[in-house]
């Protein structure tokens, strides 16, 4: 039952609680295949640099840079 679960939780996004497909978690989601991010809340470009594994990239996130991802200019 307690892999059922782990399953369960792998399939949300770990920052905004949306749901994620278990491919998108084994590809750009950590080592435990969990995403912490996802398209619902961050841009492409900074997942595929790493953002849903939880990694630090350069490219400022959507949520604290205005115009961003559907932000206000």
């Amino acid at each position: 039952m307690a892999s059922h679960l782990g399953s369960a939780v792998r399939q949300r996004c770990g920052h905004c609680g949306s749901h994620v497909t278990e491919q998108f978690a084994r590809v750009f989601g950590d080592h435990h295949n969990r995403a912490r991010r996802c398209p619902n809340c961050d841009t492409h470009a900074r997942l595929s640099r790493g953002s849903a594994a939880g990694r630090e990239v350069r490219i400022p996130d959507p949520e604290t840079s205005a115009g961003r991802h559907g932000g206000q200019n």
